[in-house]
């Protein structure tokens, strides 16, 4: 009786000490809003590349990008479906799968960052500096995907391309039948999102 009684102590003691460990240095928890269909403002350095523009995400692998700066690129949208690619510049438009752009296309890794991570009850990384981060690997590399104390997305990296994006103006979008999409504010999205957890 004595050694089952120790047993079950030394079992009971593994498991509270374990569940009150925290991975890592610093590793936690976070609350995830990556699922949400959003609009926000992106500025996004490549290498030495410096653009602009507004993204959208209207759900899982459903995303549109239209560039405002620099010149060379104001007026190009890309949009992302059902596996395709769709061009467009002042009429002008032509699609291909996504299959037939490399992988380290920097909008196709974005999506299948946030996507993959989407899914998540909490997102699990590192607080730093007031911002969350979340690591992670893609066949174009390794990311790291910032959010912000809502779970939105704030930032996206990939260290070995010189790939650099920030996220601002940030609103949550509800996308209706009908309409397509309408814009509610932030505030909104974290009321949402408190009321879900």
């Amino acid at each position: 009786m004595k050694r089952i009684f120790t047993f079950v102590l030394s079992v009971v003691t593994v498991v509270f000490l374990t569940a009150c460990s925290v991975p890592g240095s610093s590793g936690s928890a976070h609350r995830n809003s990556l699922g949400c269909a959003f609009s926000s403002e992106v500025t996004m350095t490549i290498d030495r590349l410096e653009a602009s523009g507004i993204i959208k995400r209207f759900g899982e692998g459903v995303w549109e990008i239209e560039f405002s700066e620099p010149n060379t690129l104001s007026g190009v949208k890309l949009e992302f479906s059902e596996g395709n690619v769709i061009a467009s510049y002042k009429g002008l438009s032509f699609s291909v799968p996504q299959s037939a752009i490399p992988a380290k296309a920097m909008m196709l890794n974005l999506i299948k960052a946030v996507d993959d991570n989407a899914g998540a009850a909490e997102l699990t990384g590192e607080e730093s500096d007031g911002v969350f981060r979340v690591k992670g690997s893609l066949d174009g590399g390794d990311y790291i995907l910032d959010v912000d104390e809502n779970g939105l997305l704030s930032g996206f990296r990939m260290p070995n391309h010189k790939l650099t994006m920030r996220f601002t103006e940030m609103k949550a979008a509800e996308i209706s039948a009908e309409q397509g999409t309408t814009l509610q504010t932030t505030e909104a999205v974290t009321e949402t999102a408190s009321s879900i957890q």
